[in-house]
């Protein structure tokens, strides 16, 4: 038997849940329930270590690198989940944000038996996507011990890439090898060893809290709104003139307007009714501004107000 197992904080017993199986429904869900709320507080506490990661993920967009997910089981999952909705949310390449698992896309379907267990296979994935030192490497495991991970980060950080850890332990061999270690102990689980529940709960917050802070640095949402989404779809096109509008102010015949000329961009549209230029000039405007629609719209008031000084009337 692995001593070390014996240690980890997600492999012991939870004394709030023990005699779960002789619970009734309601009391069983009351149970589940009590222990997730745990998990909110403790990522309260850790967030200036979070915040540390998702600076190092905006230097690295900033930069032209990607953010890759290396995970295992339920931990690969979840990375695939928050790199796979990146596109449609914020109209990213999907080369910028990717999830890989241990076993490859099967494993995301059904266990492949042993490839969590090979260190050389996290090794072969981060060199078969040529992950250079611009790029962001997050490990995720829940025991921070899983070898496929492990081997992944050590093998990113030798090539200079940032490397950061996700795990639900603390002090595990994660550690030495990131730059950021995000220790997220939620403590046992509510049925032991099930760690898709609290910790795949505390994964799933900090992946959110990741990607979502980098995407806001990065300029793309304006106010709380989601601006540079990819509506690829009839709901999505709707929440695109929505968000014009509720940007804007303008009325529907605008927005209408706005959006077929800006091809379905939104913060080209937003600019357009704001500064009620042109689509040509709205993309000027915002390519100067490397994209920021603040930024944009303060670069076309700066030009306004001297032409208005050039040529008083």
């Amino acid at each position: 038997m692995d001593s070390f197992i014996k240690e980890l904080t997600t492999e012991q017993q939870n004394e709030n849940t023990r005699d779960i199986d002789l619970k009734s429904t309601i009391e069983i869900l009351t149970l589940i329930n009590q222990e997730d709320h745990k998990v909110p507080n403790v990522i309260a506490a850790i967030i200036p270590i979070i915040a540390k990661s998702a600076d190092a993920i905006v230097a690295s967009f900033q930069a032209g690198g990607r953010l890759f997910y290396f995970g295992a089981g339920t931990s690969g999952r979840l990375g695939i989940l928050d790199a796979s909705e990146c596109p449609p949310t914020y109209g990213t390449d999907p080369e910028m944000v990717q999830g890989i698992i241990a076993g490859g896309n099967e494993a995301v379907y059904r266990a492949i038996e042993g490839a969590e267990d090979s260190k050389e296979l996290g090794i072969r994935d981060v060199d078969s996507h040529h992950i250079h030192a611009n790029d962001v490497v997050i490990g995720i495991a829940a025991s921070g011990r899983t070898p496929y991970v492990l081997g992944a980060m050590e093998r990113a950080k030798e090539l200079g890439a940032a490397v950061i850890g996700i795990s639900n332990n603390a002090d595990t061999p994660m550690k030495p090898l990131a730059k950021y270690m995000i220790e997220a102990v939620v403590g046992p689980e509510t049925v032991l060893g099930s760690t898709r529940m609290k910790s795949g709960t505390a994964q799933k917050l900090i992946l959110n809290m990741l990607t979502t802070t980098a995407m806001i640095r990065i300029g793309k949402v304006y106010d709380n709104l989601m601006v540079d989404l990819n509506p690829s779809n009839y709901k999505l096109i709707s929440r695109a003139k929505r968000l014009i509008q509720m940007a804007t102010g303008a009325d529907d015949e605008t927005v209408e307007y706005a959006y077929e000329q800006a091809n379905g961009h939104v913060k080209l549209a937003i600019v357009m009714i704001v500064a009620n230029v042109s689509a040509a000039e709205a993309s000027r405007l915002l390519e100067q501004a490397k994209g920021y629609v603040r930024d944009a719209v303060k670069l076309w008031r700066a030009e306004d107000d001297n032409d208005k000084h050039s040529h008083p009337k």
